[in-house]
C-alpha cells in the first residue's frame, strides 16, 4: 500500500469517528435541553403550588375568624 493510500484510509477512519462522536454529542445536548425544559416547567408548577398554598392559608384564617365571631 502506498503512503497516500494509508493516509487517505486513516483520514477516512478519523472522519467517521469524529462524525459519530459529534452525532452523539448532538443527541446528548438534545437530552439536556429536555431536562432543562422539564426543570423550567417544574419550577413554574412549584410556584403555582406555593401560591395556592398561601391562598388556602389565608382562607383558613378568614374561616376561623368568621367561625370565631359566631360564638
Amino acid at each position: 500500500m502506498l503512503v497516500e493510500d494509508k493516509t487517505l484510509e486513516l483520514l477516512t477512519k478519523m472522519y467517521g469517528e469524529f462524525t459519530s462522536r459529534f452525532d452523539k454529542i448532538e443527541t446528548d445536548m438534545q437530552g439536556l435541553d429536555g431536562y432543562k425544559l422539564t426543570y423550567e416547567k417544574l419550577d413554574v408548577i412549584e410556584q403555582k403550588l406555593d401560591n395556592l398554598a398561601e391562598k388556602v392559608d389565608r382562607h383558613d384564617i378568614k374561616i376561623k375568624a368568621i367561625e370565631g365571631g359566631r360564638k
